[in-house]
């Protein structure tokens, strides 16, 4: 099947931290899977991209659905509430029940829509415990959904090959470049267009860290990001606060073979 156009929803995860173009903006698996379309659609497709990053469900719906909508997408892709999850209280299934309507919206615009089982981030971060149960709401309401509404679920839970270091940057919460390239190729494979093979490559396991080191790499993380993002929660602030959408209009993508 041939799309006319495709628009991102969601946070960071769909902007795309942290991948990097040579210019120090963000690429990220979005960016990646629409120029893979563009090469089925050719020259007249359309690509937005309405993440920011550190966005809440409420955010995402309330700044991006209207919007969305309004470009007349034929593809959509759907990922929102990792954020909510990480907040110290918050109900997951409410998170899913809000998210229903809001899918059977755009399934009724006549977009196919793409929902993601995140992977599994909480292997590397505090609060495990807490989070992981979470998380796995949030998955499960994804796969409902998609069953519901007919739309597309990406299991990138259950692909093990997220539990590489290598997939995920330094701050551990957020994907690689190998990591947004391996979502893509997931994405790719489930609307049944093909990609290389290497889109899938993972980087070796890396060799175990002695736990000294270890530790001491915890301590510059901890300093590095965790403390940030503890500033962040206790003053209300948000790391996508002064940032805007980098894809807010439906415009044309370079089409990668």
């Amino acid at each position: 099947m041939t799309w006319k156009n495709f628009v991102a929803m969601g946070d960071s995860f769909t902007e795309g931290l942290n991948d990097d173009y040579p210019d120090g903006s963000y690429r990220g698996w979005a960016d990646l899977v629409a120029a893979r379309l563009a090469v089925e659609a050719g020259p007249d497709f359309g690509y937005a991209n309405l993440a920011v990053r550190g966005k809440l469900l409420d955010q995402v719906l309330a700044d991006q659905l209207e919007p969305a909508l309004a470009m007349r997408p034929s593809l959509v892709s759907f990922a929102a509430g990792g954020n909510d999850v990480l907040r110290p209280k918050v109900d997951p299934v409410s998170l899913v029940r809000r998210i229903d309507p809001v899918i059977g919206r755009l399934r009724e615009a006549g977009a196919d829509v793409i929902l993601f089982r995140f992977a599994d981030v909480t292997a590397h971060l505090p609060g495990q415990r807490i989070m992981g149960p979470r998380a796995a709401v949030l998955n499960d309401g994804a796969t409902e959904l998609a069953a519901k509404h007919g739309a597309h679920v990406i299991d990138l839970f259950g692909d093990d090959a997220f539990h590489n270091p290598a997939l995920w940057s330094s701050d551990r919460l957020h994907l690689s470049a190998a990591g947004h390239r391996r979502v893509a190729g997931h994405v790719l494979n489930a609307l049944g267009v093909g990609v290389d093979e290497d889109w899938l490559l993972v980087p070796p396991m890396p060799a175990p860290t002695p736990w000294l080191m270890a530790r001491r790499a915890d301590l510059r993380w901890a300093g590095q990001h965790l403390a940030p993002w503890i500033r962040r929660r206790l003053t209300g602030a948000s790391s996508g606060d002064l940032v805007a959408a980098k894809r807010p209009e439906l415009g044309p993508i370079d089409a990668i073979a």
